[in-house]
C-alpha cells in the first residue's frame, strides 16, 4: 500500500496512526501541501478533492477522506479493533471522533486557512480563529470521553484518540492553551507512549520541514 500525504496534516496523521497499530506495511509518498503538489494534474486525477490523505491499495484502488480510510481499514483488517462491538459505544466513539474530524479539523484547514487570509484577515486574525474552534471542540470532546479510562474509551486506543492526538498537535503547533483540558493532554501522553503513536509524529516523517 501507498499512502500519499503531507508530514503536518492531521488527516494523514490519524491514518499512519491506523496502520501503525494494524501492523500494516506501507509506502509514504510525499505530497507538499504548502507548494501545491495536491493540485498537480497527476495528483488530482488520484485525489478529486486535492487533499491529503489518499490510500492506494494492494490491488491500486486509491481511498480517499481519512474517516472513510479508517473505516475501509477496519472492515478488512479488523485487528487490533478501533471500535467496540457494542452498537451504543460505537456511537458514542464516533460522535467523539466526529467532532474533530467534522467539526473543528475543516473549519482550521488550509485551505480555509487561505482563504481567510485572501479576504484581507492577519495571520493573527487566522490563528485566533482556529484557536477558537479547538476550544470549543476539546471541551466538547472532554465531556464525551469516558471517565478514568486509560485511553479515551476503555484501556486501548481507538478512533477517538486517533483524532485526538493530530488535533492537539495542531493545537500546540499554534500555542494554544491546554491547561484547561488536562484529561486530553493525560490520553495524549499514554498515545504517544505507543510505537504505534511514535512513529506516526509528524516530525518523524521523511518529509518533515
Amino acid at each position: 500500500m501507498r499512502l500519499f500525504g503531507y508530514w503536518r496534516s492531521t488527516t494523514a496523521y490519524r491514518v499512519r496512526i491506523a496502520l501503525n497499530l494494524k501492523q500494516l506495511e506501507y509506502e509514504s509518498v510525499p505530497v507538499n501541501l504548502v507548494s501545491g503538489e495536491q493540485k498537480l494534474p497527476d495528483y488530482a486525477a488520484l485525489n478529486p478533492s486535492r487533499a491529503v490523505p489518499t490510500l492506494v491499495t494492494d490491488d491500486g484502488t486509491a481511498l480517499t477522506q481519512s474517516m472513510a480510510i479508517l473505516d475501509w481499514l477496519e472492515e478488512t483488517r479488523p485487528e487490533p479493533a478501533l471500535l467496540p462491538r457494542d452498537a451504543t459505544l460505537r456511537a458514542r466513539v464516533r460522535a467523539a471522533a466526529f467532532g474533530i474530524a467534522t467539526d473543528v479539523h475543516p473549519v482550521n484547514n488550509l485551505r480555509i486557512v487561505e482563504r481567510l487570509k485572501a479576504m484581507g484577515h492577519t495571520q493573527d486574525d487566522v490563528v485566533a480563529w482556529m484557536n477558537h474552534w479547538m476550544e470549543l471542540g476539546f471541551a466538547t470532546f472532554s465531556d464525551l470521553v469516558e471517565d478514568g479510562s486509560a485511553f479515551c474509551f476503555g484501556d486501548a486506543p481507538g478512533l477517538a484518540d486517533l483524532c485526538l492526538v493530530p488535533q492537539l498537535y495542531n493545537a500546540r503547533r499554534w500555542n494554544m492553551n491546554l491547561t484547561p483540558f488536562p484529561r486530553l493532554t493525560e490520553i495524549e501522553a499514554r498515545c504517544l507512549a505507543l510505537r504505534a503513536f511514535d512513529a506516526a509524529r509528524p516530525e518523524r516523517q521523511a518529509d518533515a520541514a
